[in-house]
């Protein structure tokens, strides 16, 4: 999918998230202490800084200060750990969090050429961490058609949830508009995202 002969629109383009870059680094220095590792953390947290200024306004405005302020931060990062790989055994603990981060430099770098692209998956993996929770509980619905049923009000629930729409309302006036017999053509109409709950 991210090749250029891609077909079906462009190439998709892979955003690595900061934050796993950043917790391999973590995992080092709480073991070890790693001064490596430690400044690793402290150039990382400069992107971060930058983050925090720049939160909540728009993409261009975004793409603008990452491009003045954040992508030189994260070409002098690129540059450090070339250096440290170089001195550190690619076999070590350091060695392997080192070579993870340079294998995905590439994704790491997406942010600085899109605004509207976060720095970190954070917020869309709290967004489906409730999901994979309702995956695992499915797993003790007590045979396969209760574990399917199971998984799609589930889907249906977390879709309510990350539209803003809370989960009892719209079930009900959904169920209730069914089976006053609202036609099937519109079930578009039904879908959480256009869902307005009476007053």
């Amino acid at each position: 999918m991210t090749r250029p002969s891609r077909k079906g629109g462009d190439p998709v383009r892979v955003a690595h998230c900061w934050a796993h870059a950043r917790r391999k680094l973590k995992e080092v220095f709480d073991r070890d202490g790693s001064e490596i590792a430690a400044e690793g953390l402290r150039r990382i947290a400069e992107f971060y800084k930058v983050e925090a200024d720049i939160r909540g306004t728009a993409p261009g405005q975004r793409l603008s200060a990452r491009q003045a302020r954040t992508a030189p931060l994260v070409a002098a990062f690129g540059e450090w750990l070339q250096q440290q790989r170089l001195r550190i055994s690619a076999k070590s603990r350091l060695g392997e969090k080192l070579a993870y981060i340079h294998r995905h430099w590439d994704g790491l770098q997406t942010f600085l050429q899109d605004g509207r692209v976060e720095i970190h998956s954070n917020s869309v993996e709290n967004l489906i961490r409730p999901i994979a929770l309702n995956r695992k509980n499915a797993s003790f619905a007590g045979h396969d058609e209760g574990g399917r049923a199971w998984g799609r009000i589930a889907s249906l629930i977390e879709t309510e949830r990350i539209n803003g729409v809370e989960p009892f309302p719209y079930l009900k006036a959904t169920l209730e508009a069914i089976a006053a017999g609202h036609p099937q053509r519109r079930i578009d109409d039904l879908l959480p995202w256009n869902f307005k709950p009476s007053r």
